[in-house]
C-alpha cells in the first residue's frame, strides 16, 4: 500500500465489499449454486468405488480378473454345528441329524444355493467337535444382508430343536445385516446430533439466536452444495459412504469455523463503536482475509490424500476439500451480505440468562488468558520447556505405534453374538471363515500343465505349514479362471495369518503356478486385503508428509512474508500432531485410561488412521494458526510492540478460538462414542489434537515461542525477495481511511 492510499487490496475485502454492496444479488447467487449443485448432483447419481479399485496390488489385480470375466461371486454363509462339551461327536447320530436338519432348514428357505454337507467336504475340525455347513446366497452379494432373515430365523429353528448342541450362523450376509442393525442408526443419530450439538454451543457463544444460526447455516448449506458436487465429480472420481461422512464432519467443523471467525470481528469492531459498513469492511479485510489463507491451506493439506493411490483415501480428499473450499467462499460472499442485511437483527432472538456478547472492544478480552499471557509472556524460555516437554512427553508412546486392520472381536468387542460365533469358528477351523483365495487365470485352464499345478499347489499348501486344509478349488470353465481357497494358519490372529499368506506368495506360487505361462494366480482374501493396503498405505506416507509439509511451508510463507512463521507453523502443527498420535497409542494400543473413553485396548491402531489424522488435523489446526497470527501482525502494524501485539492477538481471539475448539472437540467426541473401535479412535484422536492444538500450542507454545524471537518473528532473507505480496497489510486503520504507522509516523512494513 503506497504512503496515503486507503484503497484496501485483497480478495476477501472486496469480495466483502462486492457483496456488501449487492446483498441481494450475493444471497441469490449462493442459493442458485447450492440449488443448482444439489439438483445436477441429483440427475446425475452417484457412482461408487468398484472393489476393483479400492485396493492396490495383488488384491487389485485379483478383482479386475473376476470383474472382466463378469463372475459374480454370491456371499457365502456358514453354519457352525458344535457340541458344548466333549460328550457329542460329529459321528454320533444326534449330530448327524442335527446336520440334516440344518441343510433342510436352509434349503427350505429358497434363499440359498449350493448347499455342501460337512460330511461331504470334510469341514470337520480334528477334535470332532465341530462341523461346517456351507452355502451361498442367491441374488447379488452387495444387497445379500437384506434377504438373509429368513434363513437366520430357520437355522434359529433347528437350534431350538437340538439344545444339546451350538447351531450358529456366520458369513458376508449375516454379517452385514447385524452390523447395519446394530451399528447403521449408531452412525446416523451421531452424525444427527452434531448439528445440534454445534448450535447450542453457538447460542452459549454469542447469546442471540439468529447470530448462532448464520454459522450452522453456511456450515450446513456448504454441505448440501459439496453433496450435490461430490455426485458430479463422481464421474470422474468415484465416491463412497466414507468420503461422505468425513465431508460432512469437516464441513461442519470448517464452516462453523470460517463463520465464526467472521461474525466475531465484525460484532467486535461494532462494539468498538465503528457504524456497521465500517465494521464489515474490517472483517472483511481482516477474519476474511484469514479465512481465505486458512481455507488454502486445509484445501492443500486435504489434497495430500489423492497421493495415496487409495480410491477411498481419493474420494474422502477431494470431498474434503471440495466443502472447505464451498464454505470458504460462502464465508467471504455470501456472509458479507447476511450481515449487511441483517445489521442490528443479528442480534435478535437473544437469550435473557446470557449476558450479551461482544459487548467490549475485545482489547480486553479474555480474563482467564490474560492471566495465562501474564504468566507466559513473563518467563517464555520456561513456558516453550515445560509446554513443549510436556507434548513430547505425551507424543513419545506414538515411537511405538503399531497399526493394523482391526480384527472382528478387536472392533465391536464381544457385545455381539456374532463375534462370538467368528471366534468359535476361527478355533475349531484356523482360517476357515476367511480363507486366502487365489484367483487363477489360465488361457485354457482345464489344460493339463494347469490342473497339474493347481493339483500341486493345493498339495503344497498343506505341506508348507501355511493351511491345515482342505483346500478347495472351484472352476469356472467358460471364463477360464478357477479360485483357489485357502485356510491360512493364525485364522484370527493376524500376524500368523500373514506369515501363512506370505510363505503361500513366495514360495507355494512360484514352486507351482508360477512354473506354467501365461498364469496369473494373484492371492486375494481379507489377510491378503489388509497387507496390500497396508503396504500401498505406508508407500504412501513420505510422499504426503512431504507435499502437505512442503506446500503448507509454502503458503505461510506467501500469506504471511515472513521465513520465521512459516517455519514456527509447521513445527508446532506436527508437535500437535504428535501427541495426538501419543494419545491414541497410549489408550487404544496401551489401553491406558482406555475406560474413560469407553473404549478398550485392543493392542493396535487401525492402519489408514494416523495418515488420516496428519491430514485432517494439519488442515484444521491452521485454522486457529493463521487467525491467532494474523491478529498478532495486525497488532504489530499498528504501532504495539510485539510482546504488546502478541498479548493483543492471543486475547482477543481467545473467545473465538475458544468456541470453535469447542465445537470441533464436541463434534468429534460424538464419534468417539460409537461402538466400533475404529471410529472411537478416530473421533478420540481428533478432539484431543483439537483441544491441544487450541489451548496449550495457541494459548502458550506460540505466544511463548513469538516472544522468544521478538522482530525476526518477521524475518525475510534478501534472497527471498523477489517473492509476492501477498500479505495486503490491511488493519482496522487501513480500512476506516488511515495508513498504519509506527511511533515516529513512518509507514510501519511488516
Amino acid at each position: 500500500m503506497a504512503h496515503g492510499d486507503t484503497r484496501v487490496r485483497g480478495l476477501a475485502a472486496r469480495a466483502g465489499g462486492w457483496s456488501a454492496r449487492h446483498r441481494w444479488a450475493a444471497v441469490g447467487i449462493w442459493v442458485l449454486f447450492v440449488v443448482l449443485a444439489m439438483g445436477i448432483g441429483s440427475a446425475m447419481g452417484t457412482v461408487e468405488v468398484k472393489e476393483s479399485d479400492q485396493l492396490g496390488g495383488e488384491t487389485h489385480t485379483a478383482a479386475k480378473i473376476i470383474e472382466d470375466a463378469g463372475i459374480e461371486e454370491p456371499a457365502g454363509e456358514t453354519v457352525l454345528v458344535q457340541a458344548k462339551d466333549g460328550s457329542v461327536k460329529a459321528t454320533d447320530a444326534a449330530f448327524r441329524s442335527a446336520v440334516a436338519a440344518v441343510v433342510e432348514a436352509v434349503e427350505g428357505t429358497g434363499k440359498v444355493t449350493d448347499v455342501t454337507s460337512p460330511y461331504d467336504t470334510n469341514t470337520i475340525s480334528k477334535d470332532g467337535r465341530s462341523a461346517l455347513v456351507q452355502f451361498d446366497m442367491r441374488g447379488d452379494s452387495d444387497t445379500a444382508g437384506e434377504r438373509v432373515e429368513p434363513v437366520l430365523n430357520a437355522v434359529a429353528g433347528v437350534q431350538k430343536e437340538h439344545s444339546s448342541l451350538r447351531i450358529e450362523e456366520i458369513g458376508g450376509a449375516s454379517m452385514m445385516k447385524t452390523f447395519d442393525d446394530a451399528f447403521g442408526d449408531d452412525f446416523q443419530q451421531a452424525e444427527y446430533s452434531a448439528v445440534p450439538v454445534a448450535l447450542g454451543i453457538l447460542l452459549i457463544a454469542f447469546g442471540a439466536l439468529v447470530a448462532a444460526l448464520l454459522p450452522v447455516a453456511l456450515a450446513l448449506t456448504a454441505i448440501m452444495a459439496t453433496t450435490g458436487l461430490m455426485a458430479i465429480v463422481s464421474h470422474f472420481q468415484p465416491m463412497d459412504d466414507t468420503a461422505s461422512s468425513v465431508m460432512l464432519l469437516v464441513g461442519l467443523a470448517v464452516g462453523v469455523d470460517y463463520c465464526l471467525f467472521y461474525l466475531r470481528r465484525e460484532r467486535e469492531e461494532r462494539a468498538a463503536g465503528r457504524d456497521a459498513g465500517t465494521a464489515l469492511r474490517i472483517a472483511a479485510a481482516t477474519s476474511g482475509r484469514a479465512v481465505i489463507v486458512s481455507g488454502v491451506t486445509v484445501c492443500v493439506a486435504m489434497a495430500g490424500m489423492l497421493f495415496t493411490g487409495l480410491a477411498t483415501f481419493e474420494a474422502m480428499g477431494l470431498a474434503s476439500l471440495m466443502v472447505v473450499a464451498v464454505a470458504m467462499v460462502g464465508s467471504v460472499t455470501v456472509l458479507p451480505a447476511l450481515l449487511s442485511l441483517l445489521g442490528e437483527r443479528v442480534e435478535k432472538g437473544r437469550l435473557p440468562f446470557l449476558k450479551r456478547r461482544g459487548a467490549k472492544t475485545g482489547e480486553e478480552g479474555s480474563r482467564f488468558w490474560s492471566a495465562v499471557l501474564k504468566g507466559v509472556l513473563a518467563k517464555p524460555v520456561v513456558s516453550v520447556l515445560v509446554a513443549a516437554g510436556a507434548l513430547l512427553a505425551v507424543a513419545a508412546p506414538a515411537l511405538g505405534m503399531k497399526t493394523q486392520n482391526l480384527t472382528l472381536d478387536q472392533e465391536f468387542g464381544d457385545s455381539l453374538p456374532i463375534v462370538q460365533t467368528y471366534n468359535r469358528v476361527n478355533e475349531a477351523f484356523p482360517g476357515g471363515s476367511e480363507p486366502a483365495t487365489v484367483v487363477v487365470k489360465a488361457d485354457d485352464i482345464n489344460a493339463s500343465e494347469v490342473k497339474d499345478a493347481l493339483a500341486r499347489f493345493k498339495e503344497q499348501a498343506v505341506g508348507s505349514g501355511a493351511s491345515r486344509g482342505p483346500v478347495e478349488i472351484k472352476v469356472h470353465d467358460a471364463q477360464n479362471v478357477a479360485f483357489v481357497y485357502v485356510p491360512l494358519v493364525g485364522g484370527s490372529d493376524q500376524d500368523k495369518a500373514g506369515a501363512s499368506l506370505d510363505t503361500l506368495r513366495d514360495e507355494v506360487r512360484p514352486a507351482t503356478l508360477g512354473k506354467v505361462d501365461g498364469v496369473e494366480a494373484p492371492i486375494t482374501g481379507q489377510v491378503a486385503g489388509n497387507q496390500d493396503f497396508n503396504d500401498q498405505l505406508i508407500g504412501s506416507v513420505v510422499p504426503v508428509f512431504a507435499f502437505v509439509v512442503v506446500f503448507a511451508f509454502l503458503l505461510m510463507l506467501l500469506s504471511f512474508r515472513s521465513l520465521t512463521v512459516a517455519i514456527t507453523s509447521i513445527v508446532l502443527n506436527l508437535l500437535s500432531v504428535g501427541a495426538a498420535y501419543g494419545i491414541l497409542v497410549a489408550v487404544f494400543q496401551h489401553g491406558w485410561g482406555a475406560s474413560l473413553v469407553g473404549a478398550e485396548g485392543v493392542g493396535a491402531i487401525i492402519t489408514w488412521l494416523p495418515l488420516f489424522l496428519f491430514v485432517i488435523l494439519f488442515g484444521l489446526s491452521m485454522d486457529y494458526h493463521v487467525f491467532v497470527v494474523s491478529r498478532i501482525r495486525e497488532a504489530r502494524m499498528r504501532g504495539r510492540s510485539t510482546n504488546e501485539a502478541i498479548q493483543h492477538g492471543v486475547v482477543t481471539t481467545a473467545g473465538v478460538v475458544t468456541s470453535a475448539a469447542v465445537i470441533m472437540v464436541a463434534v468429534f467426541a460424538i464419534f468417539g462414542t460409537l461402538s466400533m473401535q475404529s471410529m472411537k479412535q478416530m473421533g478420540v484422536g481428533l478432539a484431543a489434537a483439537v483441544l491441544i492444538d487450541a489451548t496449550i500450542i495457541r494459548g502458550v507454545l506460540l505466544p511463548a515461542v513469538m516472544a522468544l524471537l521478538g522482530e525476526r518473528n518477521w524475518y525475510l532473507p534478501s534472497w527471498l525477495g523477489w517473492l509476492p505480496d501477498m500479505t495486503h497489510d490491511e488493519s482496522p486503520e487501513a480500512v476506516a481511511g488511515g495508513v498504519a504507522r509506527d511511533d515516529e509516523g513512518e509507514r510501519l512494513s511488516v
